[in-house]
């Protein structure tokens, strides 16, 4: 079995940036967690590679499609995959990777049961110390071989960035 990536994004809201496009460039799955808000980024990501995405709070049902839920669950690569904007709604779920957004603040980790949580950030608009951010993993054979939080330069020319959301 070949190795594959994953790139994990959330709370892009409708603003990729140069820098998300080129990281994401390459991958073989992008899995999004919500609060994409614009439909020209979902047909953007969809062209780059095949793009699972669930509803964030800012997202409404019917605009991507009715493949797209506030919970999306599915196969890849022999690993179940449950995604959802928010943290709590992955609570009870079966899952060896369960994907979540919403905080804007970027975490990993790895539950009693095996499986992996990840909240990528935000590439947009951070509220933490690590700036823009996003999400990979390679997985192969049914397994996730490594996992880890992408620090994206700041989008100065929009006055985004680490600063942003200072204080929240």
């Amino acid at each position: 079995m070949a190795r594959k990536r994953i790139d994990v994004l959330s709370d892009t809201h409708g603003r990729l940036s140069r820098e998300v496009l080129d990281a994401i460039d390459g991958c073989d799955l992008i899995v999004h967690a919500g609060d994409i808000t614009s439909e020209d980024d979902f047909i953007t990501l969809g062209a780059i590679a095949p793009l699972r995405l669930c509803l964030g709070n800012n997202d409404w049902a019917g605009e991507y499609g009715a493949d797209v839920t506030r919970k999306v669950r599915f196969e890849y690569e022999g690993l179940q995959f449950c995604v959802t904007h928010y943290q709590q709604n992955l609570t009870g779920e079966r899952f060896d990777v369960g994907v979540f957004g919403h905080t804007h603040v970027p975490e990993t980790r790895t539950l009693n049961s095996g499986a992996l949580m990840i909240n990528p950030g935000s590439p947009t608009f951070p509220r933490s110390q690590a700036g823009p951010t996003m999400g990979r993993l390679v997985v192969e054979g049914g397994r996730v071989v490594s996992s880890e939080i992408i620090r994206l330069a700041p989008d100065e020319d929009r006055g985004w960035g680490r600063s942003f959301f200072a204080g929240w």
